[in-house]
């Protein structure tokens, strides 16, 4: 039995909370990513991972020693790791003379690889490079996908779907305008990927609604999609099912529009509409011989005072 697979009682505090953060819960913590450098990394993919690992950041881990490892050929390693250091995500970046410049990004599920897709740097333009102003750490980005085949292809569709696990950042449950300060852009056109990123500069208007510049910022990237490892149709539907906690309890008589507008359906008795309570005007008012024809034109006589 692997030494990772066994039941693992805490002795202290400590170890408690950890072993109960890596419990499964209803509602999943931020996906950390781990960034791990081949045996035969060139200063061009070192470059990349640290870029990539500081628009990460605090949710990714930098392994900065070289693991010989091939993720298309034996998985295990990237397995060990997963558990190790408790990551979903994974980007590892070698460099051989078949496949130079090369990148694998991949995802986990039961800390078993479910999707993994290579990638080819063809253009790199770093951090450093670009002497603008930078967006403060954990700032979360705005994703942007541009191109058909993100819609029509399965393997950019899944491509797509692997970016946004990547680099969406935690759930927020409210933003605000000066939030929104980082925008990373995403384009697939001609066989080829290009990844921009940008910092939104909010302008004066003249008006309440400012005006919006973008800025470059870094890293910057072109890339060539090669091999890819995608699950099964019915392993990627077991991991996207929720738990039934999760799922929305359905209210009789209740609907949505598509604009988010909620109806409500009331079921009431049959009205008899000739008993309706009006408002009282002395217009309404039914005159003395009106009252003595409904009556059957007798109307009691009254009293004669004394």
């Amino acid at each position: 039995m692997d030494a990772l697979d066994r039941v693992v009682k805490p002795k202290t505090k400590r170890a408690k909370r950890f072993l109960e953060k890596r419990e499964p819960k209803l509602k999943e913590n931020t996906k950390n990513a781990m960034l791990i450098k081949g045996g035969n990394a060139n200063l061009t993919v070192t470059e990349v991972l640290k870029d990539i690992y500081a628009v990460k950041k605090p949710f990714a881990v930098l392994y900065k020693k070289k693991n010989i490892t091939r993720p298309f050929e034996d998985q295990t390693s990237l397995e060990f790791f997963s558990k190790k250091s408790d990551c979903s995500l994974f980007l590892f970046g070698s460099h051989n003379k078949k496949r130079p410049n090369n990148l694998i990004i991949g995802r986990m599920f039961d800390y078993h690889v479910l999707d993994m897709i290579e990638l080819g740097i063809e253009k790199f333009v770093s951090l450093k490079d670009v002497k603008n102003s930078k967006c403060p750490e954990g700032t979360k980005p705005m994703l942007i996908f541009a191109g058909d085949m993100f819609d029509v292809n399965e393997e950019y569709r899944r491509l797509k779907s692997l970016l946004i696990d990547f680099f969406r950042g935690p759930s927020v449950p409210s933003i605000r305008l000066a939030g929104l300060e980082y925008v990373l852009h995403f384009t697939a056109v001609d066989g080829k990927i290009y990844m921009r990123s940008y910092k939104v500069l909010l302008k004066k208007s003249g008006c309440k609604i400012p005006r919006i510049e973008l800025e470059e910022m870094g890293p910057s990237l072109d890339l060539v999609m090669r091999r890819t490892h995608l699950a099964s149709d019915d392993l990627y539907k077991l991991s996207l099912k929720q738990p039934k906690a999760l799922k929305p309890k359905k209210k009789k008589n209740i609907s949505h529009d598509v604009f988010g507008t909620t109806y409500g359906r009331i079921h009431m008795q049959k009205q008899d509409l000739g008993k309706l309570q009006t408002r009282k005007m002395k217009g309404l008012r039914k005159r003395p011989a009106e009252k003595s024809a409904e009556d059957g034109g007798l109307s009691p006589k009254k009293p004669k005072s004394a």
